[in-house]
C-alpha cells in the first residue's frame, strides 16, 4: 500500500468535530479569489499577485499540464525557490489532483534523482538557474519524462508555454480525503522519507494555526525560510495567511540584510525562523537602520529553541516571541500570543487541536510519571498514519494503534505545554550517564562570548561516548574558560563537554537547522 489511510472511525470523528470541512486546495483558492479579488496575495521576485490573478494563473497552468499529459494521482517533483510561481504550480497541480513532491532549493542530484525515481514522477519543475546553480544541468541526469523550466528553458519545455493554455471546462478534481502532496521528513540521515498529506488534514492544520496566531486580512507574513518547508508553508505560513485573506511576502533568503528591508517596506507583521537564524537576526537587529516596528509576532521553530537563546532573541525584538514545535508528519505546538513570558521562554507550546493525543513513554512504551521526560508519541486529525511506500519503516515508526513515534524526548507541564529535552538520537550516553545535549547547549549560550553552540556524542573506547561542544564564538574564549563557566552555573561534572571545537559557522540542513549528523562526522 502506497499510503496508509486514516481509519474510518477516526475520519468520521474528525469530520463530526468540524476539523475536516470537506475542502480541497483548489476549491479554497476559488473561494479566496471570490472573497478577496484584487487584494494582494503574494509579493516576491519583483511581482505582486492578487488572489484573483493567482487563481486565474493556476487555472491556465492546470490546463497546460493536463494537455501535456499530467493526470490525477501523478507525482511531480517541484524544485522552485521562493517566488509566486511556486504557489501557481502548487495550485495548478492541486486542481488536477496531481501530487507535488516538495524539494528544497538546497537539494541536488542525489536527492532529486531519488525523489523522481522513488515516486515515479512524470515531471520535474525547476528554475533555469537560481543562486548560481543551473538546474538544467541537474535535469540532464534525471530519469523523468518531462522537465519543465520556470525561466530560460534551454533544451527543455518552458512553463510559459503551458501557461498560455486556455482554461479547461470544470472537472471533478480530487476529493477532500485524497492525498494532496508529498512533503519531506526532517530525517537527518540519508534521503528524507516522504509524507503524504491530505487536503482535509492539512487545510485544518493551517486554518487552526492562523486562528491561534490571530491572522486576519491585515496580516503580512514574511516567508523567509524555503517555501517548500512545512514550517513556512503551514504554521501558519503562506497557506495559513491565505486562509485569513492576508498577504505573503517571499524573501529570496532569510539573511537579515535581505529580510529587514522587506519588513520595513511591506510592513510585515509575522515571520518564522529556525533558531540559528533567529540568533543571527538578534545580533543584526541592534545595528540595523531599518524600521522593524511593524513586526507583531516572531516565530522560532524547526528545532529546539533553548531558554537562553529565547531570552536573548526575545530581549531584542519589540514583539511577541512565539515558540513553534512541530513536524511535517503532523503534530504542531505553539506558545500562544497571550501566554506569560515564562511559558514562552521555557516551553515549546501546546498542541493545535483538542484531539491531538499525546503519550510520553519510556523505552518499553510504558507511560512515564507526570512531568518526567520520555519519548513523544502522537496521533490526531492532521498527523499521518504512515509514510509513503514505506511499509517496513512504518512498522517501526508507528504503534499498532496508530501513534507516531516522533523521536523527540519531551516532558509535559501541568498546564499541558511541552518542553523538548532533545532528540532521542541526540541523547549522549557517557559511561551510563545520560546527557541531554539541549541542556548543555542552553548553559553554553548563556556565556556572553558564545553566539551558537551544538553538543554531540563522539565514540570513546572506554566510556562508549564522550561529549564534544561545537562553538561559534562572538568574542575570544577558550574551552577551559567555558568549562569553568559551566561549573560556576552548577552543571554536573559528567555533563561538562570533554572536548570543545571552535568554528566560524555550524553546518546546516537544507532548511537552515544545525546538522548534528555532520558535526558527529567531524574528526
Amino acid at each position: 500500500m502506497d499510503v496508509v489511510p486514516y481509519p474510518p472511525e477516526f475520519a468520521a470523528r474528525y469530520r463530526a468535530a468540524g476539523y475536516w470541512r470537506g475542502e480541497t486546495f483548489g476549491g479554497m483558492l476559488r473561494d479566496l479569489a471570490a472573497a478577496h479579488g484584487e487584494r494582494t496575495a503574494l509579493v516576491g521576485d519583483g511581482e505582486r499577485w492578487s488572489y484573483r490573478r493567482l487563481d486565474e494563473r493556476a487555472d491556465r497552468l492546470a490546463a497546460g499540464l493536463t494537455r501535456l499529459g499530467v493526470r490525477p494521482g501523478d507525482r511531480v517533483v517541484v524544485h522552485l525557490p521562493n517566488r509566486p510561481s511556486f504557489y501557481e504550480v502548487c495550485f495548478a497541480l492541486f486542481r488536477i489532483g496531481a501530487l507535488p513532491v516538495f524539494a528544497l532549493p538546497a537539494h541536488r542530484a542525489a536527492e532529486i534523482g531519488y525523489f523522481c525515481e522513488f515516486t515515479e514522477a512524470v515531471a520535474y519543475i525547476a528554475p533555469g538557474t537560481h543562486a548560481g546553480f543551473d538546474h538544467r544541468e541537474l535535469a540532464a541526469g534525471l530519469k523523468v519524462p518531462n522537465v519543465l523550466v520556470d525561466g530560460d528553458p534551454g533544451p527543455y519545455l518552458a512553463l510559459d508555454e503551458l501557461r498560455a493554455a486556455d482554461p479547461l471546462p470544470p472537472a471533478p478534481g480530487p476529493e477532500p480525503a485524497d492525498v494532496a502532496f508529498l512533503q519531506l521528513s526532517g530525517g537527518s540521515t540519508g534521503v528524507p522519507k516522504l509524507i503524504p498529506r491530505t487536503h482535509d488534514d492539512y487545510i485544518y492544520s493551517f486554518r487552526a494555526s492562523a486562528e491561534i496566531c490571530g491572522l486576519s486580512e491585515r496580516s503580512v507574513y514574511l516567508c523567509a525560510l524555503p517555501a517548500a518547508h512545512n514550517f513556512p508553508m503551514s504554521s501558519p505560513g503562506v497557506f495559513g495567511t491565505m486562509a485569513a485573506g492576508g498577504t505573503s511576502v517571499l524573501a529570496p533568503n532569510p539573511a537579515p540584510d535581505v529580510c529587514f528591508p522587506l519588513i520595513e517596506s511591506e510592513r510585515v507583521t509575522i515571520t518564522g525562523l529556525v533558531p540559528p537564524m533567529a540568533l543571527l537576526w538578534a545580533d543584526a537587529a541592534g545595528r540595523t537602520r531599518h524600521d522593524l516596528s511593524s513586526l507583531e509576532i516572531l516565530q522560532v521553530g524547526g528545532a529546539k529553541f533553548t531558554e537562553e537563546a529565547a531570552r536573548r532573541v526575545g530581549g531584542v525584538f519589540d514583539c511577541v516571541l512565539q515558540q513553534v514545535f512541530g513536524m511535517a508528519e503532523g503534530l504542531v505546538n505553539y506558545t500562544r500570543p497571550d501566554d506569560p513570558p515564562e511559558i514562552t521562554l521555557t516551553t515549546q507550546g501546546r498542541p493545535i487541536s483538542p484531539d491531538d493525543e499525546i503519550r510520553v513513554v519510556d523505552d518499553q512504551d510504558a507511560p512515564v510519571p507526570d512531568g518526567e521526560p520520555g519519548h513523544l508519541l502522537t496521533r490526531g486529525p492532521y498527523t499521518i498514519r504512515g509514510y509513503y511506500r514505506a511499509a517496513e519503516h512504518n512498522a517501526v515508526a508507528f504503534t499498532t494503534d496508530g501513534f507516531y513515534r516522533t523521536g523527540d524526548i519531551v516532558r509535559v507541564t501541568p498546564a499541558g505545554y511541552l518542553v523538548v529535552e532533545g532528540r532521542a538520537k541526540d541523547q549522549i550516553n557517557r559511561g551510563g550517564e545520560k546527557i541531554a545535549a539541549a541542556e548543555v547547549e542552553n548553559h553554553l549560550l548563556a556565556h556572553p562570548a558564545v553566539h551558537d553552540a551544538s553538543v554531540v556524542a563522539v565514540p570513546d573506547d572506554y566510556l562508549g561516548e564522550r561529549t564534544r561542544a561545537h562553538i561559534v564564538a562572538r568574542a575570544a574564549v577558550t574551552g577551559a574558560e567555558l568549562r569553568a563557566f559551566l561549573r560556576e552555573r552548577g552543571l554536573a561534572g559528567y555533563k561538562i563537554p570533554d572536548q570543545f571545537a571552535f568554528a566560524e559557522t555550524l553546518p546546516a540542513t537544507a532548511v537552515g537547522k544545525v546538522s548534528k549528523r555532520h558535526l558527529r562526522e567531524r574528526t
